[in-house]
């Protein structure tokens, strides 16, 4: 294609098809004000009064903004299974609703957004057709690692010892595999996409987007699943983050 006719600019993304796609995590059993707080914190700039992030950003940073969540839940898993495997003190029902936070958020939002939305307009230019076909299987590797979780993650399973090597398996299996799976769409296939979409088609995707959030979660609905999940972090203790920052 013509990239001076049709190849959008960042800006012309922003401004023309600034419409994205949010997340849905489970209700989690956390305070009104931890929440509440949370959700201040997280609230972007510049927004008009009622007016959703989603629609002030494009749809490959909403992407990438949904991954940044994605890798939250995969640390407090982490932070479960660390807990497990030194016998301490886990919060009850903390994996189990880490679970439900992963298939809501990651199972049947995000890679499904992906997998329905997303692929088939890149297919369609006949690129990156291996990289995608990894992709959707990983996709649906995920989704069977996350029933593994959820069916282990009951009050008599994490008694069992069996169960707790199960859901200690498909923890790692998640992280090794969605960390590099996400690396790769946001240093490869997301850039791309200014190259292979015109104008046009980029705003359909933002549209097709944003249709999709409102109909399944309405507006908002990514700032106060962000606040839902920094509380289940506050719950862990995980949610400073400079107790990461290493000693000098």
């Amino acid at each position: 294609m013509d990239s001076t006719n049709d190849t959008p600019t960042r800006r012309d993304f922003l401004v023309a098809t600034g419409l994205g796609a949010g997340l849905w995590l489970a209700g989690l059993p956390i305070g009104a004000a931890a929440a509440s707080a949370a959700q201040d914190d997280a609230a972007g700039e510049g927004q008009a009064p009622g007016e959703s992030l989603a629609r002030t950003l494009s749809p490959i940073e909403n992407l990438m903004r949904e991954h940044g969540l994605l890798d939250r839940v995969l640390l407090i898993y982490e932070e479960c299974l660390r807990r497990m495997d030194a016998f301490e003190a886990l919060p009850t029902g903390a994996l189990d609703q880490a679970a439900d936070v992963a298939r809501r958020l990651i199972d049947d939002y995000h890679t499904t957004l992906e997998d329905e939305l997303l692929f088939p307009r890149i297919e369609k230019t006949g690129k990156f057709t291996d990289l995608i076909a990894t992709l959707r299987a990983q996709h649906a590797a995920g989704r069977l690692l996350t029933n593994v979780i959820q069916k282990a993650s009951t009050p008599k399973g994490m008694r069992d010892a069996g169960a707790r090597g199960r859901i200690g398996n498909s923890i790692r299996a998640s992280a090794r595999m969605y960390r590099p799976h996400a690396a790769r769409e946001n240093t490869v296939l997301f850039p791309a996409l200014g190259g292979l979409l015109s104008r046009e088609e980029y705003a359909e995707l933002g549209k097709a987007f944003a249709e999709r959030e409102e109909s399944l979660f309405g507006r908002e609905g990514f700032e106060k699943r962000i606040a839902e999940v920094t509380a289940l972090e506050r719950t862990l203790g995980i949610e400073d983050l400079a107790r990461v920052t290493p000693a000098h």
